[in-house]
Parts: structure tokens; C-alpha cells; sequence
């Protein structure tokens, strides 16, 4: 079964589906990733998925779908096993990160979508980046109704914005703090240099080597850290439009840190651009 061709269905704005694609990237297990466009992906992924869910990114082998990230991120491991970003001895430490990222994940979209739904073009060309001909033209007359079903459905009004903000915060200054003790560790073990992690500005959050726990916080907070490698959020109009809000935290030793993982360990995101939906 490892074997069998693997289908990421994905949105690319969608944190969620960075970090699935980072993971598979990163072990090398071949896939085929397919572009879905927002709004008309409902549909599909209700089918696919069986679950009463429309959310991405969903895996498919075979006949077999796998819906939701840390499903998907399960199934991985059970199925392509042994990951070198999930060391046994580690795997619940490394969850137990990934779930509470995930936790804040539509927080940040709500928090970012709000000012990014005064910049219309911006989001739909975001929205339409790998849309067919008839999807762009569905989206561009459609979008005054989609616009404020969406803000609806994920809760884009400022006092659900002002709770994310507070969730995000605190996430923020967790991984700040466990930064901190690593830094402290490091230094009372006289191991500042040890594997040359200092001189490439990145600690990692699961013992001494890069693991699925930085995956799942460094594609959680790519959003808001803007790095360079993602060709959404690190373009100027995503900076300057979307992420503005996000100033406030933008150097921070936390999103710093964002931009350091995506720099040393991420590379250029889609080296291979991922194919439209049929």
C-alpha cells in the first residue's frame, strides 16, 4: 500500500494543506497535488471525504481518502512508516505540538481575512491562482455572495477576530518561551555550537534534530511570519494587504524563528506546480 500513487487535494492559501505537503515533501513520498478553487471545492471534498466535511487538504490511495491534517499526518505514519521527522520516541511529544497549532490555524485565517476582505482583487486572485477559465469567471461573478458566506462561515466579524488575536498571542509567546529553554539548555550543556545550529539561527522544538513538530508550527504560522519560500505569503501585496495586522508580532523571536525553519529546511514551495482540479 505504500506504494500506491498518492493525490494531496489542496487550497493554496491553505496553511493546513502547506504543512501535509511540507511533510510529504520533506520524506520524499511521491504525490500528485491537486489545486482546488475556493468555493467551488466544497462539493468535491463533501464527496471524497464522507465525512460531512468540505475542509482541505484530503489525501486519496486508491479508493482511500483520508480527510482533515492530522488524519492524514496519522495515516503517514501508519502507512509510510518509518518517518524521519516522527522518531518513535518522540511521536506523542511531536503530536502533542501539532495539535496545538492546529489549534489556533482558523484563528490566524480569520484574523488575516479580515483586513484582506478590504482588498477584493487581492483575494480573488489568491482565490483563482490555478482556476480554470470558467471557475476565474464563476469566482469574479460570484464573489459578492461567496464573500460574505465565507465570512460568515469562518467568523470574520472584530470581536471573533479580537479572541483570535488573544489565541494567536498566546501561541506566540509559548513558542517564544520553549525557544528560550532550548537556548538556555544548550548553553548550561556548553552545546551552543553543537551541529552548527547556532551559526543557522534554528533550534528545534523536539530534541536535536528537525522533526514534524517543526513542520506542523512553521506551516501554522507561515501566514503571519510571511517567509520568503511560500509564493503566497511572501509576496510584498500578501505583506502589505493581508499580513499587516501581523506587524505586531513580525520580530518576534517566534516568526523569526518561522522564517529560519522555512529557510534552512523548506526550500521553494511547489518547485513543482501542483496540477488544476478536473
Amino acid at each position: 500500500m505504500a506504494n500506491r500513487a498518492l493525490t494531496l487535494f489542496t487550497i493554496n492559501m491553505s496553511h493546513y494543506s502547506e504543512k501535509i505537503r511540507w511533510l510529504l515533501d520533506y520524506e520524499e513520498i511521491p504525490y500528485q497535488e491537486i489545486a482546488l478553487t475556493p468555493a467551488l471545492h466544497t462539493l468535491p471534498m463533501w464527496l471524497k471525504g464522507r465525512r460531512a466535511q468540505t475542509t482541505v487538504p484530503l489525501l486519496q490511495s486508491g479508493k482511500t481518502c483520508i480527510q482533515d491534517s492530522p488524519r492524514i499526518v496519522n495515516w503517514l505514519a501508519g502507512h509510510h512508516s518509518p518517518l524521519d521527522s516522527m522518531p518513535s520516541e518522540k511521536h506523542q511529544e511531536i503530536l502533542a505540538i501539532q495539535q496545538r497549532f492546529d489549534a489556533i490555524g482558523k484563528p490566524i485565517a480569520r484574523y488575516l481575512y479580515l483586513p484582506g476582505f478590504a482588498h477584493d482583487a487581492l483575494i480573488r486572485t489568491i482565490w483563482t491562482q490555478f482556476a480554470k477559465p470558467w471557475e476565474r469567471r464563476f469566482i469574479t461573478l460570484a464573489y459578492p455572495l461567496i464573500k460574505p458566506a465565507f465570512r460568515i462561515k469562518l467568523r470574520i466579524y472584530p470581536r471573533a477576530v479580537t479572541q483570535a488575536e488573544q489565541l494567536i498571542d498566546a501561541e506566540i509567546r509559548w513558542l517564544e518561551q520553549r525557544l528560550q529553554q532550548l537556548e538556555q539548555g544548550e548553553q548550561e550543556k556548553g552545546q551552543k555550537e553543537k551541529q552548527g545550529r547556532q551559526s543557522k539561527k534554528c533550534r528545534y522544538l523536539v530534541g536535536d534534530a528537525f522533526s514534524f513538530a517543526d513542520i506542523a508550527a512553521a506551516s501554522i504560522l507561515a501566514p503571519l511570519a510571511c517567509p520568503r519560500e511560500h509564493p503566497i505569503y511572501g509576496e510584498a501585496e500578501f505583506r502589505a494587504k493581508m499580513a499587516g495586522p501581523a506587524q505586531q508580532w513580525a520580530d518576534s523571536p517566534a516568526l523569526q524563528w518561522v522564517r529560519d525553519i522555512y529557510a534552512e529546511h523548506r526550500g521553494k514551495v511547489w518547485a513543482k506546480l501542483p496540477a488544476k482540479a478536473a
